[in-house]
């Protein structure tokens, strides 16, 4: 799984996030991997239009009704996207939250990513069998200081912490990461794919990194 959060960057406002989709959904298909993309909430419809798995950013707990202003999993999906990030560095929520999230997700057949700061939590939540854990050290984001180069054994120990759960979830990694090398590494380190944003988002050439970027799954074969 190879996603990409396009966050609340400018660079993918307004008409931007549709084109980002689409490149994204034409590599996806040259080289037959999955690429996700996380587009802010207000254009998710409009992304919905292209043929690659879209997620929201984030969910609330929030039921549909009289509950201005949260973001409710039901009409999410009714929306067209598939899947969420759930308790993103830069949006974190109680574990109460995420517990209910991920059930709520499941019920909905959507896909659960919940991302982690460090090995303690990769452990603790890999339990509730989410498809995704996303290891991301929040003070390697956006640094361009992949943590697959950086802090390896996070990565290492994040997968094995995963595995204690004998369950399907499976292991991203994320953080910092800007080419195919940062890539590789982290599925050599035994990740099944990757979380990026201003890696991709911030790149002069989008077509350029993702091709990259996807690259580096197909020779792994991923």
């Amino acid at each position: 799984m190879f996603i990409i959060n396009f966050k609340n960057y400018d660079n993918i406002s307004g008409s931007k996030s549709l084109k980002l989709a689409k490149i994204a959904t034409k590599i996806s298909r040259k080289y037959k991997i999955k690429i996700a993309v996380c587009p802010p909430q207000n254009v998710l419809s409009e992304v919905t239009k292209t043929s690659i798995p879209v997620f929201a950013q984030h969910v609330d707990t929030a039921k549909a009704g009289s509950t201005t202003g949260y973001i409710v999993p039901e009409l999410v999906r009714k929306s067209g996207a598939s899947g969420s990030l759930i308790n993103h560095s830069e949006h974190r929520i109680s574990s109460k939250e995420i517990k209910e999230l991920v059930s709520r997700l499941k019920r909905l057949n959507m896909i659960s990513v919940i991302c982690v700061r460090n090995v303690d939590e990769a452990r603790r939540y890999s339990k509730l069998n989410p498809n995704y854990i996303a290891i991301e050290p929040p003070e390697l984001i956006g640094t361009g200081k992949a943590v697959s180069k950086e802090k390896p054994e996070i990565i290492t120990k994040s997968v094995k912490a995963v595995k204690e759960a004998k369950n399907s979830t499976r292991l991203l990694c994320g953080a910092g990461i800007i080419s195919g090398d940062d890539v590789s590494r982290a599925l050599e380190l035994g990740a099944r794919g990757i979380l990026v944003a201003s890696g991709i988002v911030k790149a002069r050439n989008w077509e350029r990194a993702i091709d990259e970027f996807a690259l580096s799954f197909k020779n792994r074969k991923v």
